[in-house]
């Protein structure tokens, strides 16, 4: 049976099994208000310094973006797939998409959510699921995006939680030692680990996932902080592509946060320059550590063709002391943006940025010209190695050469 509509929603906090209320959301005539507890204003854990105000009082946002939440509360709401998922399910229901709010949506999320944040009423699923058969759930993922596949809607809404990004993907526990996979609900048993499995879509490749395997392995030569990956056999591709989530670490969940949510950007309509990523990213953390990961992570998207750097597909973390750093890099892979151009402008070139934007870029991120040197040789060393690793991964020959072709702008000098 389908909830009544969710009226109001209890926002807590949770790092460690031991949720503090945050405050409530409220929708009155399409109009979704925000208000603090006191006992959480007293303790200093702001969770979206930028665009929600960290005060007493009713606060309401823009309607005409994230539905009219504030975008620490919209980055809890899965995109793409998951939205697809659960409209699908509740027309199933006999339930239009357009009669759900985003409370109805967050009250889905529940306590099943990226990150540490919370919602009540929890209408989550609970279903679990033993071992899984990443082959079989492929094809019926490629079967929902086709418009078919019904009877598995609710075992796939199950498994993605509320991640985000317009790829299929499931949330697992995976045991590195005996290779066993099974769905990613909390509590995980001893050895597990949490995971995040990708599946192709409609327009993807066969060898989509031995890509982006590939990718992450030239970033972390790059220098860039990647969680762990693997590829996990297909019978009929290269493999899917899998990540250990980063917004849980030695058994906590850690507050996370995007750009698009933090800066209330739109990432479908693309506007942020890596000059305001940089400058944001040094007022969060108060960091040049962290800063530097900043411009790490546009010279290699540059370099690498990865154009699909949207603001979404950068994030924030805070830990229970309320600190914040960057997210390890992810959706790191060779993609073409808007039009071909850069999703994010690199010192206001988005068609055709190169190191001379670059080097601009780190004097913006106060790095010397040394260190900004150092790193772009890093980042193409890495891409170097490409086609080796490409070819042992599976890659088709043809996607091999090119990407190469692309990549050979980024050994220029």
């Amino acid at each position: 049976m389908t909830p009544a509509p969710v009226k109001q929603i209890k926002v807590g906090l949770d790092f460690d099994c031991n949720t503090m209320a945050i405050g409530r959301l409220a929708i009155r005539e399409r109009k979704i208000y925000f208000e603090f507890d006191a006992s959480f204003l007293d303790s200093g854990l702001n969770i979206s310094p930028l665009s929600l105000p960290f005060k007493p009082g009713v606060q309401s946002f823009d309607i005409h973006l994230f539905d009219g939440l504030a975008g620490v509360f919209n980055d809890s709401l899965p995109d793409g797939w998951g939205r697809l998922l659960f409209d699908r399910s509740m027309r199933q229901q006999g339930m239009l998409p357009t009669q759900f709010s985003a409370l109805d949506r967050l009250a889905h999320v529940g306590h099943s959510g990226m990150g540490a944040l919370t919602y009540e009423p929890d209408y989550s699923s609970s279903e679990g699921f033993d071992a899984l058969d990443l082959d079989w759930l492929a094809s019926q993922s490629l079967r929902v995006l086709e418009g078919e596949a019904e009877e598995v809607l609710g075992e796939l809404l199950a498994l993605n939680g509320s991640s985000a990004g317009a790829r299929p993907k499931i949330l697992v526990s995976f045991n590195k030692k005996t290779s066993k996979l099974v769905h990613g609900a909390e509590p995980m048993s001893e050895g597990f680990e949490p995971w995040l499995v990708k599946f192709a879509n409609v327009q993807d490749d066969l060898d989509s996932g031995a890509m982006e395997y590939v990718y992450a392995q030239m970033a972390r030569d790059a220098g860039l902080e990647v969680m762990d990956t693997h590829l996990f056999e297909g019978k009929k591709n290269a493999g899917y592509f899998a990540t250990k989530r980063f917004d849980r670490k030695n058994g906590k969940r850690l507050h996370m946060h995007t750009a698009c949510g933090l800066l209330h950007s739109d990432f479908r309509t693309p506007s942020l320059d890596y000059e305001d990523l940089i400058e944001f990213t040094t007022i969060l953390t108060r960091d040049i550590r962290e800063t530097t990961k900043m411009f790490r992570l546009a010279v290699f998207n540059v370099l690498a063709h990865n154009r699909d750097d949207h603001s979404k597909n950068v994030a924030f973390l805070m830990d229970d002391s309320g600190e914040w750093c960057m997210s390890p890099a992810f959706d790191l892979t060779f993609s073409s943006g808007p039009s071909g151009e850069q999703s994010t402008m690199v010192m206001g070139e988005g068609r055709s940025p190169g190191p001379e934007h670059l080097r601009e870029l780190g004097k913006v991120a106060g790095l010397k010209k040394k260190q900004v040197d150092e790193i772009l040789d890093q980042t193409r060393d890495a891409l170097r190695a490409w086609a080796s690793l490409a070819s042992a991964s599976g890659v088709n020959k043809a996607t091999i050469q090119l990407v190469e072709k692309r990549l050979q702008v980024a050994y220029a000098k």
